[in-house]
């Protein structure tokens, strides 16, 4: 990047062109023929790449970063090399959060009250963005990153989530990503999801029997583009929203995945609730006089759970475990890419964990969608 001053009047977006008033001339022979330089928008000097990573679905407790019995060591070694917060409060479903996140404002006030499914007319639950809330990703291409999404949306409005549009509010139409891949519903299958590239429907590369899985893929989409985008404009930051649909229901990992913790819940519920609360205090994440709440009284206690429902919800609780740290190693890959293209120094990572709380979609038995496909 250039050490010169900023020239650029970056309270006004898009940019005003500079006018460059002075003589005209038309003969190329003349000695007065000179025109300014074409310069390419440039953020200013210095200026990061961002790397924003969103997971959906996850407790407080479940990320061994934050003492929880699921292993992701991508997060301890962001954490390890930065900063960790333990106060984030977004919204309890998962629509909301990311297009506050997004563009900054009260979920509210960008239309998404709740999810985009239950949108009513209602003001601040009609699943529209005013046009006076500009996106982050539009702002960022405005001053002249280079943008992408990778993953989950939801945050378009049911009426408008068709091929056809229109696509005002798609990553990649008024949202500002200049590159998208991904879906645009609140949750996908894992294996054979239903995906854009663009506004443009397509195909997985690959099918569940020769091993795709979605996650794997955006990640690979992912990693393909930064190193694409440093190899041809390694003068101009990127940033990348990378939002996997795990570990949002259906919960679909490969089985050696969920196998890693065969046996680890066999003690159920209650008593992971007292480890993970121990664990937590011991790392020094939540205060050392802090009391554990009282288990909802919707919630079961484990031991009064039928033996012969027992060993299903065991499961579930491994599937989801092994799910976690499927996504984990897989953002580790985006990081690994940071190293390797020798930009993790200067670039900004959110590593977000999760979007809102555990899911809901599970009830005390387990939804549909977790059990198909169940390992």
């Amino acid at each position: 990047m250039s050490n010169q001053p900023d020239k650029h009047l970056r309270a006004i977006l898009p940019i005003p062109d500079v006018a460059r008033p002075g003589l005209t001339t038309y003969d190329a022979k003349d000695p007065e023929t000179h025109y300014p330089p074409i310069e390419p928008l440039r953020p200013p000097a210095g200026a990061p790449n961002v790397l924003i990573v969103l997971l959906d679905d996850i407790g407080f407790g479940a990320s061994s970063a934050f003492g929880g019995p699921c292993h992701t060591p991508t997060a301890e070694r962001l954490a390890g090399g930065g900063l960790r917060y333990n106060r984030f409060h977004p919204p309890a479903p998962c629509a909301p959060t990311r297009p506050a996140m997004l563009t900054g404002r009260n979920h509210h006030s960008v239309g998404m009250g709740s999810i985009t499914e239950t949108a009513t007319s209602a003001p601040g639950n009609n699943s529209l963005r005013p046009n006076t809330k500009a996106p982050l990703a539009l702002t960022l291409k405005l001053n002249g990153y280079s943008t992408a999404q990778f993953g989950k949306c939801h945050e378009v409005p049911v009426w408008q989530t068709s091929p056809m549009g229109p696509f005002d509010a798609w990553p990649s139409g008024g949202g500002g990503f200049e590159y998208f891949y991904g879906f645009i519903g609140g949750e996908n299958n894992q294996w054979d999801p239903a995906l854009y590239e663009g506004t443009t429907p397509i195909e997985p590369p690959a099918t569940p029997e020769e091993g795709y899985h979605l996650t794997e893929d955006l990640a690979d989409h992912a990693i393909n583009w930064m190193r694409q985008q440093k190899a041809l404009l390694p003068d101009k930051p990127f940033f990348v929203y990378f939002a996997p649909g795990a570990t949002h229901a259906p919960h679909h990992v490969p089985k050696e995945w969920a196998d890693k913790y065969k046996g680890q819940f066999a003690h159920g519920w209650d008593r992971q609730r007292e480890i993970t609360f121990a664990r937590q205090k011991e790392m020094g994440i939540i205060p050392a006089d802090a009391g554990l709440c009282a288990r909802h009284k919707e919630i079961t206690a484990w031991d009064d759970m039928p033996d012969d429902l027992k060993p299903v919800l065991e499961r579930q609780m491994e599937v989801y475990a092994g799910f976690l740290e499927h996504t984990d190693y897989h953002v580790g890959r985006l990081i690994d890419t940071l190293v390797d293209l020798e930009v993790l120094d200067n670039t900004l990572i959110f590593y977000i964990i999760g979007d809102n709380g555990a899911s809901a979609e599970g009830t005390m038995n387990g939804a549909f969608n977790e059990m198909a496909n169940f390992n």
